[in-house]
């Protein structure tokens, strides 16, 4: 059996890292690294380029390109810097494509590999979030395959069988609540990144952190779900659920659910992705159910964590509403991490944003071209930027 070919898009941050792991810990010839990107982590880039025999790497940022190239002096790895130099990389011929570039900078590379008929293992949950209409049309007409890596999308799809689409009622997104599922609105109001970023169970960056403090990150998984599964937002529901063990549900007609469960460990459902359709062994820790004794589960409060709500509304608004509620908030997150704003003023910069966005001429269509999502994102951004300022502390 020949080796599968891997390019890696964002091989830097937690999931890439976690992805090089188990390529690393693989049987000997099961991967072929073609291509690997980082935004600017020019020496860790070229390190792992050079550790798995990369052809090709690139950095988003154009001022890492000098670092880069000097990092792989005397290698026989091309490299290249910007943000086309990621998308060239995303381009190149490989079976399988790990879309792990944080944010609504991962359209442009994930859309060029979606073009190419790729088998595309998403962990970038604004691709879909942004422009999930034209990812689904490009897809379908290449015939690339998408697999969801987000532990909450990859649960659902291992538990949902398109057979018997007509028969499901509904699916469930677990949720860990992040640190503040029991706090009070005061404590919330008071916190800053520090608390924010302090995650019970899972190990991200921060802003992913600080995205699931207010289960703004769980909005958006709802639209994502949607896309992948085209299910309208009402089949679509959240539970809360601190342990982080069930990670997402399947509820038929007949009253049986199906669930998917292990430890909070990305490099289980990312294991999944890289070997689909087969499987293959990972060094996650097992799960001991009697050890675990018992798992809790509610439903998220709706007065403490509004940006669900936000999130259904955008999706039912369609048009640039979901692109518009992203990039509010990569701008509100990136204020409050800064100190600008407060914790509950994230979700107040969103819903400003979204009341705005909703007025502007052509809100309604959805984006026909990559070009359309980028220009709504960037409409997202000014007024989100707007919000902060009068929020601002």
């Amino acid at each position: 059996m020949s080796a599968r070919t891997i390019t890696l898009l964002g091989a830097t941050g937690s999931v890439g890292r976690a992805t090089l792991d188990l390529i690393a810990r693989a049987e000997a010839g099961a991967y072929d690294v073609v291509a690997l990107t980082a935004n600017s982590q020019a020496l860790e880039l070229a390190e792992a380029a050079r550790r798995f025999g990369a052809r090709f790497c690139a950095v988003a940022d154009e001022a890492a390109g000098p670092a880069l190239g000097e990092a792989l002096a005397g290698s026989a790895i091309k490299w290249g810097a910007g943000p086309q130099a990621v998308a060239d990389a995303a381009a190149m011929e490989a079976d399988w494509v790990m879309a792990a570039i944080v944010g609504a900078a991962g359209l442009q590379p994930i859309l060029a590999a979606v073009r190419r008929g790729a088998c595309v293992a998403f962990a970038n949950k604004e691709a879909l979030v942004c422009a999930g209409v034209l990812m689904l049309e490009e897809a379908a007409r290449s015939g690339a395959t998408l697999l969801p890596v987000d532990s909450e999308h990859n649960a659902i799809f291992q538990a949902f069988d398109p057979a018997q689409r007509r028969h499901i009622r509904r699916i469930i997104l677990t949720a860990s609540g992040g640190p503040f599922h029991n706090a009070s609105l005061d404590t919330m109001r008071q916190a800053g990144p520090e608390q924010a970023v302090a995650h019970p169970t899972w190990s991200m960056g921060a802003k992913i952190s600080v995205d699931s403090a207010p289960m703004m990150n769980k909005g958006l998984e709802i639209i994502e779900a949607c896309h992948l599964f085209a299910l309208p937002q009402e089949q679509v529901d959240v539970l809360v659920h601190p342990e982080s063990i069930v990670h997402g549900l399947v509820e038929y007609a007949d009253g049986g659910m199906l669930a998917q469960l292990g430890c909070p460990d990305m490099r289980t459902p990312i294991a999944h992705a890289l070997a689909w359709p087969d499987r293959m062994d990972t060094p996650v820790e097992r799960l001991d159910l009697a050890k675990l004794g018992a798992l809790s589960f509610f439903a998220p409060d709706p007065g403490r964590f509004p940006a669900l709500g936000l999130a259904r509304n955008a999706f039912i608004a369609g048009g640039t509403a979901p692109a518009v509620l992203n990039a509010a908030n990569e701008v509100a997150v990136a204020a409050f991490l800064a100190g600008q704003i407060g914790f509950l003023d994230i979700a107040a910069a969103v819903s400003e944003a979204l009341d705005e966005g909703a007025r502007a001429a052509g809100a309604s269509a959805a984006p026909a071209s990559i070009d359309a999502v980028i220009e709504a994102d960037a409409h997202g951004r000014r007024l989100a930027q707007a919000a902060v300022s009068r929020l601002a502390r």
